[in-house]
């Protein structure tokens, strides 16, 4: 990505150096140096001039660290390809943009250090110049950084004992004139007395200057304007100098470096270069997985990701290796790192790690990419006056081009709507000039052709374009939106209102202030409204912003027909692609669902703080407007009852937002969470606990559902602090081992616990899990309701948890059904919870029961009055209870057919039948006609969930029971 520019002067303390080891630097990549230790190599220019450019390049961007902190440049690097242009292909302007320039190019691939490999034409003696261009984010700034890592550790470039590299930014900004020495120096203090830099014999041929951005210098080689001269020791301009040095009139025995963008590539003329180069990014598969590899695939020391990484990469290389957009995309390397950084996110979030959002990965792309940089306004010296930020006008073009795709759902543009957004009234030679410059570096980066048309068109002129990467449009449709630049004809109209106001209202009201002084008139008193104006341009203002948050709340609860999935789910498929059963149906509408977010995680203060250094900033007005009414819609959608899949956008909402205040008050209209069914990965399990840990310790959920969703042992830490807000807490038919009850057990032995109803149903808890779970029950004073049915405790856990009740006095229900427990365990807990003085129901059915065992616990669950053993307790242990039928058969049938899918289809089948014989027998023993009738209509709803298993009895049996029940 953006190397940072070489414009600081590379100094340490001493104590720092005394501490340093070169050689610690590239232990990690299996590379092996010397140590820098001794007292000879400490005063050695070079060597000090080596280790302060190790330690600088070696230096982390802030953004590299949502990868886990443990990389370094060489683990990083993948070598982008990078293909020598031959003399002839030289003339001309480049027509063919990148990623498709080097398709069909008979250009050989090299390394940069064989291109300053002397040849035939070049001899040792004299100094080359290789300029390297490439388009936006091919990987330019990367190799530089990778070059001088190299040289400083004796790996590449030997022949040249010093390298002194140059920001083409930081010259351009230097307005005092100074010699070449003096500005090494000024960069380099070490290097003041260097001799190689004198310009005396050849002692500059082992010196290479590298100049990377030369496009902002705006270099002129015409001798009328850049006078010749070959003193290193005489002040110039920044640009004279570099220009006398690619002239060879200046030191003519050094070489030298120079990378430039695209739209630059003529600034240099072909005379004063030896070897021209394109860096063309990862355009073969065989890069980008080596790449992609080596962000998902790395490991730390004490936490290897790399089983855990396996399974999104290879879906990430099963979506490249088709003919898709992504696979264009990915031939930048800028678009690789933004397509790792959202896969690491969205599968590998660290809640001890800073906060990373989907909108800050994309905010920060974007700094990396266009951080700091203007686009000038006309040819020449560049002027302040005559320059903007590049980034406020690619939001100002692109992303009023993505703005009207996303409001016509509209994802393609042709050639035509490209001109219309983008090219805009062009007249006078500076603004074509512009918009060459623009198109050629900017518009290419974000516009690629689409891969459906590109190859079967015939006509130019129909071919469309579409964004490399497709979140992009909604990114740079929610930014053109906040940044206040899709005005309202409301807003339109105040702005023309405030501005004739603003001056004749100020001298109006001046005017009758002096009048009213001499004579007073109350008539005068009128003109006064004109102050007025302020507060009505306020409230104007604030329902301007207003329109931006009510767009956010109902665009983000617009439920579209053709894709239901939350929008984590729809970024992975639209990165990973959707592997297994193709959805029925075309998808013909896209759907938008991230754009609302997105303007909501633009307000954001990390990220508005990013875009002001982008020349983008956004009003702390607009923001508290915006929040304000956004609460207000919020309340007015939220408490209406929403999908599962919208709520959790809505979480994303509030976790994109980052405002805890905010988050807090929303949260308070919210009463329950029901998130049954969707896939909870990492992302979401923080999304959900950072969410509601923004709360107060007074809020809690009556109830939080996560039901059905994919849930696994090493997600549950994630979600602990969500569960301390929780009154009833709904974990059933997840896949949640024997860890976490471990987990569950410390949450219910916490003195602050409020769960009353745990549901850990159809979990594979087995009896070590309920060991763990079953200590808890001891210290626990808040549970109500415990359900483990099909958890495969056995009668090992169904004895424990009898041994267990009488330290807990506060359970009501236990639910323990299809857990393989037999009659002597069964016994036991009923037994148990016949003595506890507050439970009152125990599900054991579908466990392999007697019925001597089934008539045995019916007589334990009576009370003495009722001819039983004790204390009333109800035991739903079948459909029938001896010669009656259960009062709860309808709730252990609706329990069945629920779960009969999921579970065992032979054992659920097994005891339908047992269920059946049981009726069969209590019909005939029934005293009476309507108790008859009675067995049949519970007899024919056991033969419906049969035949649901697709085991049941014939259609036809089961259509005359339903017409016997019927009648």
């Amino acid at each position: 990505m953006k190397m940072g520019a070489f414009y600081r002067n590379l100094s340490l303390p001493r104590s720092q150096w005394n501490k340093w080891n070169y050689s610690s630097s590239y232990a990690a990549s299996g590379f092996h140096s010397r140590s820098f230790c001794s007292s000879q190599t400490e005063t050695d220019p070079m060597e000090i001039h080596k280790k302060k450019l190790t330690l600088w390049m070696n230096h982390i961007p802030q953004e590299e660290k949502q990868f886990g902190g443990y990389f370094t440049p060489e683990t990083m690097y993948v070598e982008p390809l990078i293909l020598e242009k031959k003399p002839e292909e030289w003339k001309g302007p480049l027509t063919i943009p990148f990623p498709n320039g080097f398709q069909g190019s008979e250009s050989p691939s090299v390394t940069v250090e064989q291109l300053f490999e002397p040849t035939q034409e070049v001899s040792r003696e004299k100094g080359v110049n290789v300029l390297l261009y490439g388009a936006v984010g091919t990987g330019k700034s990367t190799v530089v950084r990778k070059l001088i890592l190299d040289w400083c550790a004796g790996l590449t470039l030997t022949q040249f004992k010093l390298l002194v590299p140059f920001s083409g930014e930081d010259l351009a900004h230097l307005s005092k004139s100074t010699s070449l020495r003096d500005l090494v120096s000024r960069k380099y203090l070490h290097l003041k007395n260097i001799p190689m830099l004198s310009g005396d014999n050849d002692q500059a041929k082992d010196v290479l200057f590298v100049f990377k951005g030369i496009e902002k210098m705006k270099l002129d080689f015409r001798i009328s304007s850049t006078e010749l001269c070959s003193d290193p020791n005489e002040a110039l301009p920044p640009g004279a100098v570099v220009v006398n040095l690619l002239r060879k009139y200046m030191l003519p025995e050094a070489s030298i470096l120079v990378t430039t963008r695209l739209s630059a590539l003529d600034s240099i003329p072909p005379k004063y270069v030896t070897h021209k180069a394109e860096i063309c990014g990862f355009c073969d598969p065989d890069r980008q997985r080596a790449y992609f590899a080596s962000r998902l695939l790395q490991q730390s020391g004490e936490n290897p990701k790399t089983q855990e990484a396996l399974s999104p990469t290879d879906q990430l290389y099963l979506a490249l290796q088709r003919d898709s957009q992504l696979k264009d995309a990915c031939s930048s390397p800028s678009y690789c790192w933004l397509t790792c950084s959202t896969l690491h996110l969205l599968h590998f979030p660290d809640a001890k790690a800073p906060i990373c959002t989907l909108t800050g990965i994309y905010t920060r792309f974007m700094r990396l990419i266009f951080g700091g940089e203007v686009l000038d306004m006309g040819t020449g010296v560049p002027s302040l006056r005559k320059q903007n930020s590049l980034m406020r006008h690619v939001v100002c073009t692109v992303g009023k081009l993505a703005y009207e795709g996303v409001q016509k759902k509209q994802r393609s543009f042709t050639e035509e709507e490209l001109e219309q957004f983008v090219g805009g009234k062009t007249k006078t030679d500076e603004d074509l000039h512009q918009l060459a410059v623009f198109r050629t570096d900017i518009l290419d980066f974000f516009l690629v052709p689409c891969v459906r048309t590109k190859r079967s068109e015939v006509n130019e002129k129909d071919k469309r374009y579409v964004f490399a990467i497709p979140t992009m449009q909604e990114y740079l449709a929610a930014l053109y939106v906040v940044l206040g630049e899709k005005k309202t004809v409301l807003e339109k109209l105040n702005e023309g209102v405030s501005l004739f106001f603003g001056h004749w209202g100020q001298d109006v009201n001046t005017f009758l202030n002096i009048i009213s002084k001499f004579k007073s008139l109350k008539i005068f008193t009128v003109f006064n409204l004109l102050r007025l104006f302020p507060s009505l341009y306020e409230k104007i203002n604030s329902h301007c912003k207003g329109h931006i948050a009510r767009n956010i709340a109902s665009e983000m609860f617009h439920r579209d027909e053709n894709l239901n999935e939350d929008v984590l789910d729809q970024l992975e498929q639209s990165l990973l692609g959707v592997h297994g059963p193709q959805p029925k149906g075309p998808l013909n509408s896209p759907t938008y669902e991230l754009y609302p977010i997105f303007k909501g995680g633009l307000l954001n203060y990390s990220n508005r703080i990013l875009l002001e250094h982008l020349g983008c900033g956004i009003k702390r007005t607009t923001v508290s407007q915006t929040t304000e009414v956004l609460k207000k819609q919020l309340d007015k959608n939220v408490v209406k009852q929403k999908p599962p899949e919208e709520l959790m956008d809505f979480l994303v909402l509030l976790y994109e937002f980052q405002n805890p205040r905010f988050t807090a008050e929303v949260l308070l209209s919210i009463q329950r969470i029901k998130l049954s069914k969707v896939r909870l990965t990492p992302l979401k399990c923080l999304v959900l606990g950072s969410v509601l840990d923004c709360t107060s310790s007074q809020y809690y959920l009556e109830e939080l559902d996560l039901s059905s969703c994919h849930l696994k042992d090493s997600l549950l830490d994630m979600l602990l602090s969500a569960f301390r807000h929780t009154y009833n807490l709904n974990l059933q038919f997840n896949c949640l081992g024997p860890e976490s009850c471990i987990l569950l057990r410390d949450l219910l032995l916490d003195p602050n616990c409020t769960i009353r109803s745990l549901q850990l149903c159809d979990n594979p808890l087995l009896e070590s899990g309920a060991d763990y779970l079953l200590d808890a029950l001891p210290g626990n004073r808040s549970l109500r309701k415990l359900s483990l049915m099909h958890t495969g405790m056995g009668n090992a856990g169904a004895c424990k948890l009898a041994e267990k009740l009488s330290q807990h006095t506060g359970l009501e229900e236990l639910n323990v059904a299809y857990n393989n427990i037999g009659d002597s365990a069964a016994l036991t807990l009923v037994d148990a919870c016949r003595e506890h003085p507050s439970i009152h129901t125990v599900h054991l059915y579908l466990n392999p029961l007697s019925n001597e065992g089934k008539l045995l616990l019916c007589d334990r669950g009576l009370s003495l009055e009722q001819g039983g053993t004790g204390r009333r307790v109800k035991v739903l242990a079948s459909v029938t209870e001896g010669t009656e039928i259960s009062e709860n058969w309808r709730l252990i049938l609706n329990l069945i057919r629920q779960n009969a899918l999921s579970w065992e289809r032979e054992r659920v089948r097994e005891q339908l039948q047992i269920f059946l014989q049981d009726l069969e027998w209590g019909k005939q023993h029934a005293p009476s006609f309507w108790k008859k009738m009675h067995f049949r209509r519970v007899e024919n709803g056991v033969r419906q969930t049969l035949q649901m298993l697709g085991h049941g009895e014939p259609a036809d049996a089961v259509k005359g029971d339903q017409r016997g029940q019927s009648n």
